[in-house]
């Protein structure tokens, strides 16, 4: 697993948030290159590598962006407000480092707030809220901040970078969804689909499933799956009856989620990947969630409507600079992903 391991790893320390993903997709591009007949990005910024085959078509999607935040204001004493860009606990943001990347190039930056010494004690009792919070990136005025090239709509990522934890398990940010990205890549590389296989890495899934919208709609494949993250029960805090996944036990076939509001996989596609697990010896676990959903739902959607499954691999703190996974679950992901590419003409 160490060529999963250097991939994610290089994944999740590239920075590209909603809107920004441009230095992701060029990994992503090098990396599937070899294995597609063409590369191309659409007008929205999707990267799409077709490798041309037999009927069915099928589309093989991982969204490239991150959650992140955006300039909104330069202060006159140079300190910056932001909004938030995709789903933020506000908790996991403060005293956090940044990269605010401005037309001249990245600089760092610091999350404050209020120090608490000089809060009010009924001020040290409430949450602080991404409002009352600011970036300082050292400089004293609006014009030297604007001189090094920050401004309105500046993207900001978080300074976090990969590393291993004990066993096959690490961590890092955007882990939601570079190791779906990793999960497509390796299927791709390790499948003998003679299928027609577009592989997309979507922009803008965190900010309303937008790239996988319009990518589908442009391609209309026969069948689609979706690789991204999901929540596990098994650490502290959670109750494995609000989510019964695991860490660790294999990839995560996706029966229904955000209560039906989302995706609501067909019995073909559930028969098609857990068929296909239980003949290619595969363990898999099945999920019926009640929380977020994927690009899936906009992908099933399309048109007069498209097959679509999603393959998900457990992981803990899905939004935050610190999630964790095993990288067990993003092989087994992959391994299963590309046998579906080969069955898929036994089911549609």
């Amino acid at each position: 697993m160490s060529d999963i391991k250097t991939l994610l790893e290089k994944l999740s320390n590239a920075h590209g948030i909603s809107g920004w993903e441009g230095s992701v997709q060029e990994i992503v591009k090098e990396e599937i290159a070899p294995y597609v007949d063409e590369v191309h990005l659409d007008k929205l910024g999707n990267l799409i590598g077709i490798k041309k085959g037999e009927k069915p078509s099928i589309m093989l999607e991982a969204h490239a962006d991150e959650i992140g935040l955006m300039v909104k204001q330069v202060d006159e004493k140079g300190f910056l407000r932001f909004i938030r860009i995709g789903g933020w606990f506000d908790q996991t943001l403060l005293n956090q480092r940044v990269i605010v990347h401005t037309r001249s190039g990245p600089i760092t930056g610091v999350i404050g707030c209020k120090p608490p010494h000089v809060m009010k004690d009924e001020e040290r009792k409430k949450i602080i809220e991404g409002k009352d919070m600011f970036i300082d990136i050292g400089c004293v005025s609006d014009k030297e901040a604007e001189a090094i090239g920050v401004f309105v709509g500046t993207p900001i990522s978080i300074d976090r970078t990969f590393a291993s934890l004990q066993g096959d398990r690490v961590t890092g940010k955007a882990f939601d969804n570079r190791a779906g990205l990793v999960a497509m890549i390796e299927a791709l590389k390790r499948t003998s689909s003679k299928s027609t296989i577009y592989a997309v890495a979507t922009v803008q899934e965190e900010v309303g499933l937008k790239g996988a919208k319009v990518a589908a709609f442009g391609l209309d494949p026969d069948v689609a799956i979706a690789s991204d993250v999901t929540i596990p029960g098994d650490h502290p805090g959670i109750d494995k009856k609000d989510a019964p996944i695991e860490m660790g036990k294999g990839p995560v076939v996706v029966v229904a989620d955000a209560s039906g509001r989302g995706i609501m996989a067909s019995p073909q596609v559930i028969e098609w990947m857990v068929g296909t697990a239980r003949e290619f010896g595969i363990a898999v676990q099945l999920e019926a969630s009640d929380g977020g959903t994927t690009d899936a739902t906009s992908i099933y959607l399309t048109k007069s409507g498209i097959p679509t499954g999603v393959i998900s691999m457990a992981t803990r703190y899905i939004h935050s600079p610190v999630e964790v996974l095993s990288l067990s679950d993003v092989d087994r992901a992959a391994d299963l992903m590309a046998r579906c590419l080969e069955t898929a003409k036994k089911y549609f």
